[in-house]
């Protein structure tokens, strides 16, 4: 009985002794950025260190998006291995990490999606002097509740006591500022009226104007001149799930594939489809929808939301294109624009797409990038693999011509 005393007297003090180890190591980086939302975290959380890098800010980023990475103060990234798993534990070893390189600033991506685990992240872990909610869709509705307003007050979790909050979210920004008020916070919020077209175009992948706006606010509030910041943020790496578009021309056929995986709940997937297609007249809209066994429901909404969107067809691939198809079929969408294909080689994906090709086609890959096989990364590398081979043979044949 003893021992046990004694074992647990010095697990008690080791943690205490831990915690004030991480206390110190969060007190000595002044500007801690902590960076949620229902989508576009890793999108920001990048755009935020690419601009306080530009403004002369030595910065370090961690990302647990599409591929947990953290990104070094000259732009450099590494690799997150995780051998147990994805555990909140690990924002404590990033920030032991970051002291490394003497940072001003850390910008961390919230990996939590349950609401106490939120809340123990932000007031256990980063401390934040800066919060960032990007929007409040519905998503993981298991484990935030049934509602907006409930996926609101979930992510409501990271704003800190006596700090400062950006956010992009519209519709439940109220509910956003009476909790920050509690809290002696003082909120913004952000709407995308100042990133030009022009602004945007100089990305080398799509993105969204609110995303922008957004880093830029938080920059400001760093320091950083909004020159300097979005000089910065055009000229840095973007993030694996970020929102490409790869253009092959095949023969007399013209196929434009969009990369769409990341934005896989239903609202964001039906805005992104919207704003890359809805002024398209006249052309093939297909869209490639990938299902996990374990995401039924997700694949269900998924299909709610292009019931309501003009496209030509959708292709089920993934785990359970049968399950899916039955569920669109329910509901109502043609049986001739639905093709379940499960998991082929890839190759059969693209001849399948390139028959549906009239002569031009917009397609679009929704629904979980991963899976047991990864198979939604498969189906993007094979489209961005088939561009490649095209121009190379455009540009070998321009230059034998």
């Amino acid at each position: 009985m003893t021992v046990l005393i004694l074992a647990t007297l010095i697990l008690i003090l080791n943690w205490t002794l831990e915690y004030l180890r991480h206390s110190r190591n969060v007190k000595a980086i002044p500007i801690r950025i902590h960076v949620n939302g229902t989508r576009g975290k890793s999108s920001v959380t990048r755009l935020i260190a690419a601009g306080l890098r530009a403004g002369g800010k030595t910065t370090v980023a961690k990302i647990t998006g599409t591929l947990p990475r953290v990104v070094l103060p000259d732009g450099r990234e590494a690799a997150i291995i995780r051998l147990m798993g994805a555990n909140i534990i690990e924002q404590k070893y990033i920030f032991r990490h970051a002291l490394d390189h003497k940072p001003d600033a850390i910008v961390v991506e919230c990996m939590a999606v349950n609401p106490v685990y939120q809340w123990i992240t932000e007031r256990k872990f980063v401390k934040s002097t800066i919060s960032v909610i990007t929007n409040c869709r519905p998503d993981h509705l298991d484990l935030m509740g049934s509602t907006e307003q409930s996926v609101a007050m979930c992510l409501s979790n990271t704003i800190p006591q006596h700090g400062v909050c950006y956010t992009a979210e519209n519709e439940h920004f109220n509910l956003l500022k009476h909790v920050a008020d509690k809290r002696h916070t003082k909120i913004h919020k952000i709407r995308p009226v100042d990133v030009t077209t022009e602004e945007l175009s100089h990305f080398t992948y799509i993105e969204h104007a609110e995303n922008v706006q957004l880093a830029l606010a938080v920059c400001a509030e760093a320091g950083v001149p909004r020159d300097v910041a979005l000089k910065g943020m055009q000229h840095a790496h973007p993030d694996p799930g970020a929102l490409k578009k790869y253009i092959i021309h095949d023969g007399q056929k013209t196929i434009h594939f969009y990369n769409v995986f990341a934005a896989n709940d239903p609202k964001s997937t039906a805005r992104v489809i919207e704003m890359v297609t809805g002024h398209l007249k006249n052309v093939g809209k297909i869209i490639i929808l990938n299902s996990r066994s374990d995401r039924l429901f997700r694949s269900e909404q998924l299909i709610d939301a292009i019931k309501e969107i003009e496209f030509t067809h959708v292709i089920l691939t993934g785990e359970i294109p049968d399950k899916v198809e039955a569920y669109a079929l329910r509901i109502g969408i043609p049986r001739a624009k639905v093709i379940p294909m499960g998991e082929p080689l890839t190759e059969k994906i693209y001849q399948k797409v390139l028959e549906l090709t009239p002569g031009e086609s917009h397609v679009l890959g929704i629904g979980n990038i991963a899976g047991r096989i990864k198979y939604g990364a498969q189906i993007v590398a094979h489209f961005k693999h088939k561009m490649l081979a095209f121009n190379k043979g455009i540009k070998q044949g321009a230059e034998r011509g």
